[in-house]
């Protein structure tokens, strides 16, 4: 069933008109008719404004905006424009090349925030007060059409735009069970901007429950919601699990209520995992593996303490395998590039529609891994960070999975710097919860890595770095620990 983004917000407005869709805690809420209704007037002053079928329009928000964010995506869609999600939290240069890049006409934005000059700008309520709801006639946009263009996190090079029909992003919506039925209120904090976040907007069009976020995420806060709201699906980045872990929320909220606990955007390490079955012990802990550029394809796992290290099995009509640069398949147990193709209409790369990432609808996803006899997938590292020391490739998820298990550590990096022999060795950044010296990792590294998977150096940090999807930005860590080396 191809769908477009407009139809499954009217069909909700039909059918749950008072049904509430999304909340901001604190600070605001929609219903789906008030979704509906404000984005259509909103889009009727974009077409008043000039917007044409086609046009990219900039939405530059934070995660206090969600329900403006919500009303001007779905507006944008609706004028049949293309909506181009932007966190507020990237700089003005980076704004300035991402609006550029994809030639946007215009940008909606949150009221007070400086946005780069690219054409026109506006606030949503600037918008919504110019036409009334019901003023223009707009032709609806097609299932094939152009809906989103979302740019990568830019952690391996410059971001780059990836673009989204609308059955793309309506694939598997409309169904008579509604997903996550257990729930009445599902709780996230995704950044907008990102394809975790882009998932959970769909969710609060097609999903059962009201998707709730958090303007600012702390352990307390988001534990509190979950409380308050007796939330039943919850999603998170590890970054937020390992916090959550780490600050014993568990201890000091009810927890009980949550039956599905997802975690996105990274790999969910395994001793953080099972520290979530304890902190949550009605939930079942899924990870889900995906990227920009391959959704909706996508593998889950359950947390299963005999596959620790792995990111589970294609779903939903996905597909996944191992293949060689030239993509030729690889048998189980053997390494290589892992590919995934959609069951959607596939995605591609704005303006670049002969790039090497996507190959004859498989999608390059840029990591290695390998899969079993049982055909579930296990992640080696990202192609760019396998650290080459001397005659062997080492892992990063590999060294950061067992440093895990170090009960001072709290989060860990690895990383490859410059050797002069050996032409690269591993470096670990920690962050502990109390003093560890580099000589007691090692001893506890020593029987758990082999000998050329040892670091060579340790470094301490109060944080690591990380980008607006709380992937570890790598890049900006040897940045910054190079003179502790």
């Amino acid at each position: 069933m191809n769908l477009t983004v407009p139809q499954l917000l009217r069909d909700r407005a039909l059918t749950d008109p008072d049904g509430v869709a999304l909340i901001v805690h604190g600070s605001a809420q929609l219903t789906y008719r008030q979704w509906h209704e404000r984005s259509t007037a909103l889009a009727n002053s974009l077409v008043a404004r000039g917007v044409a079928r086609g046009d990219r329009v900039g939405l530059v928000f934070g995660a206090a905006d969600w329900a403006d964010y919500a009303v001007a995506f779905c507006g944008v869609l609706a004028a049949g424009g293309v909506a181009v999600p932007l966190s507020d939290r990237l700089t003005l240069d980076d704004l300035r090349f991402m609006l550029e890049n994809c030639r946007a006409t215009g940008v909606v934005h949150a009221a007070g925030l400086a946005v780069p000059e690219v054409g026109w700008s506006a606030t949503v309520d600037g918008l919504n007060v110019e036409t009334s709801y019901d003023k223009a006639d707009i032709a609806p946009p097609e299932p094939g059409d152009l809906a989103q263009i979302l740019y990568t996190s830019g952690t391996t090079g410059r971001p780059k735009g990836v673009s989204a029909t609308h059955a793309n992003l309506a694939y598997g919506c409309g169904a008579k069970r509604r997903p996550f039925a257990h729930s009445r209120h599902l709780v996230h904090a995704f950044p907008i901007g990102t394809n975790a976040g882009q998932a959970m907007l769909i969710n609060a069009l097609d999903a059962q429950p009201a998707v709730v976020t958090l303007p600012r995420f702390t352990p307390a806060r988001f534990a509190s919601l979950i409380e308050s709201y007796r939330a039943g699906t919850v999603f998170l980045v590890p970054a937020m699990a390992i916090e959550l872990v780490n600050a014993g929320v568990a201890e000091r909220h009810d927890l009980s209520s949550v039956l599905l606990l997802g975690s996105a955007a990274a790999p969910l390490p395994s001793a953080v995992a099972q520290a979530l079955t304890m902190a949550f012990p009605n939930a079942t802990i899924t990870n889900y593996y995906t990227s920009t550029e391959a959704a909706p394809a996508q593998t889950v796992m359950m947390f299963d303490p005999d596959r620790p290290g792995s990111v589970g099995r294609a779903i939903a009509g996905g597909r996944v395998r191992i293949a060689t640069v030239e993509g030729e398949p690889l048998a189980a147990g053997e390494t290589g590039e892992v590919w995934m193709r959609s069951p959607a209409a596939p995605r591609a790369y704005y303006g670049d529609p002969d790039s090497g990432t996507f190959r004859d609808g498989w999608v390059r996803m840029g990591d290695l891994g390998y899969i079993d006899a049982d055909g579930y997938l296990y992640l080696v590292d990202r192609e760019s960070d396998v650290v080459k020391s001397g005659a062997f490739k080492v892992s990063t998820i590999h060294i950061e999975e067992v440093v895990y298990r170090h009960p001072a550590v709290v989060e860990a990096a690895a990383f490859g710097v410059p050797h002069p022999v050996l032409g690269t060795v591993v470096t670990v950044a920690l962050v502990t919860r109390e003093p560890l010296t580099p000589e007691d990792l090692r001893i506890f590294l020593k029987d758990r890595l082999a000998p050329h998977e040892l670091p060579a150096h340790v470094v301490t940090v109060d944080a690591l770095p990380r980008n607006a999807g709380g992937k570890v930005d790598k890049k900006a860590l040897r940045r910054t620990t190079e003179g502790a080396r």
